[in-house]
């Protein structure tokens, strides 16, 4: 490292009209001679992720055969292959409170409304709705007051929050996986667009449309009003730190340039609906730049922690680019053909590769004394295990990164059945210096995730 002399605070903004811009962590921001205190406080923070994918998968295509770190990765699961090392595969983990327990129909808003919370919800399709406060809000609490953006919740599907939505369940069950309190669902987020101006944008998040449009016209880009501000301080630091600088940058203006490709591109979904806006007409472009937006709140220390449903339960999207044009919830009751469990199959490994081009994005992204995946620890499933029957055991979880040192990944881990899927938020919170003794219907902590 390179002493400057220029001390930052961890917390420094490149401002300008209408423009906030965290940095990411740099070398000035920890000097050499910085007190033990001051070094510790200028550390790499922990952060935390989940994505949700919908209708359960194909199981025999994505259990490992045997446990331990010589497991091989099955059909779903190849698209990780480049990050094996960083992936802690999980099976026999249940989300019992998503089972009907006298509800009758309605596993599908069961499982989104459980899926974080560990909660059974009150079935109902009116305003009286009731879950419990997710494990990603719990976190969120921690860093309310230390963080631009206590929490981010994303999703990749737009839908209703209010009326019925599956079986008496309200939509506000299906469509909502973040939960701040038992009655306050946290709707994502789906304009690209939004989240961005969010990040990136002034300290207005109410502004009205019409004032965000005249903001846009009066200025090409964010990067543009902070373009002298960071030129004028990359010239006080470093080459390391310079280089960090010019990288992010960079990305915030790729991101921006591929919003903007977005609003401008008058394709439609069908020919009777007008494709929304800022949103990329094709899934996979739409996931990854949702799965970009939390790498640069990642890496600007916007956030600790994010949430992003790829697709909602029940979700009836069709998938033509993979050759699929059949409906995902349809084909996830595939009745044992074998033509429905392959196009199902190879949704499921769609969903996994979107997942894996995240986990480069982390690795790929200096953090620290590492890279975003090491100091990150990301969950990836869903509640529903079979789509066909509806289950809710034995559920299909992965959880990527090193969190920090606090995970030992490489391996396939086999738990003993029926052990709750909170438990392993417990743990989860617990490397989070966030200790619970109960989480939803917990009843302890995962064991080895942290050694063999």
């Amino acid at each position: 490292m390179i002493i400057t002399g220029k001390h930052l605070p961890r917390r420094t903004l490149l401002r300008g009209m209408g423009a906030a811009i965290a940095l990411p962590l740099l070398d000035a921001m920890k000097p050499a001679l910085a007190t033990a205190a001051t070094a510790d406080a200028a550390k790499a923070p922990l952060r935390m992720a989940f994505a949700y994918v919908p209708n359960g998968v194909t199981m025999k295509e994505w259990k490992p055969a045997v446990p331990g770190a010589d497991f091989e990765l099955t059909r779903i699961l190849k698209p990780l292959e480049p990050h094996r090392d960083n992936l802690l595969v999980l099976t026999g983990l249940d989300h019992h409170n998503a089972e009907a327990l006298g509800d009758g129909p309605g596993d599908h808003a069961r499982a989104g409304a459980c899926f974080l919370t560990g909660v059974h919800p009150k079935k109902t399709a009116a305003a009286d709705i009731h879950a419990g406060i997710s494990v990603d809000q719990i976190v969120a609490r921690k860093f309310d007051s230390s963080s631009r953006i206590p929490s981010l919740e994303l999703g990749c599907e737009d839908s209703r929050t209010v009326g019925n939505c599956d079986s008496g369940y309200s939509c506000a069950y299906t469509n909502s996986i973040s939960w701040r309190g038992p009655q306050t669902p946290m709707p994502p987020e789906t304009n690209p667009r939004a989240i961005f101006e969010r990040l990136f944008g002034d300290d207005d998040f109410n502004a009205s449309p019409e004032a965000r449009a005249r903001r846009a016209a009066q200025r090409r880009s964010i990067l543009d009003v902070v373009n002298g501000r960071a030129q004028r301080l990359m010239g006080d630091l470093g080459p390391t730190d310079r280089r960090k600088i010019d990288e992010y940058l960079t990305g915030v203006r790729e991101l921006e340039r591929r919003i903007e490709m977005a609003e401008k591109d008058q394709r439609r979904f069908t020919p009777d609906m007008e494709r929304p806006y800022g949103i990329p007409p094709a899934y996979a472009d739409y996931a990854k730049m949702m799965f970009d937006l939390q790498v640069l709140a990642f890496q600007a220390d916007l956030t600790r922690v994010s949430t992003l449903v790829l697709g909602r339960e029940g979700s009836v999207r069709t998938y033509g680019e993979i050759g699929v044009n059949d409906p995902h919830h349809p084909l996830s009751h595939h009745r044992n053909l074998p033509e429905n469990i392959e196009k199902l199959t190879r949704i499921n490994t769609h969903h996994v590769d979107l997942f894996s081009y995240f986990l480069e994005r982390l690795k790929s992204t200096r953090d620290g004394d590492g890279s975003l995946l090491d100091h990150s620890m990301t969950v990836y499933g869903s509640a529903i295990c079979d789509g066909n029957s509806h289950t809710h055991t034995d559920l299909p979880v992965l959880l990527a990164g090193r969190g920090g040192g606090r995970l030992k990944p490489g391996r396939h881990l086999m738990f003993e059945k029926g052990t709750p899927m909170t438990n392993l938020y417990v743990s989860l919170l617990e490397r989070m210096d966030l200790p619970v003794e109960h989480f939803g219907d917990s009843n302890g902590k995962l064991e080895n995730l942290s050694d063999l």
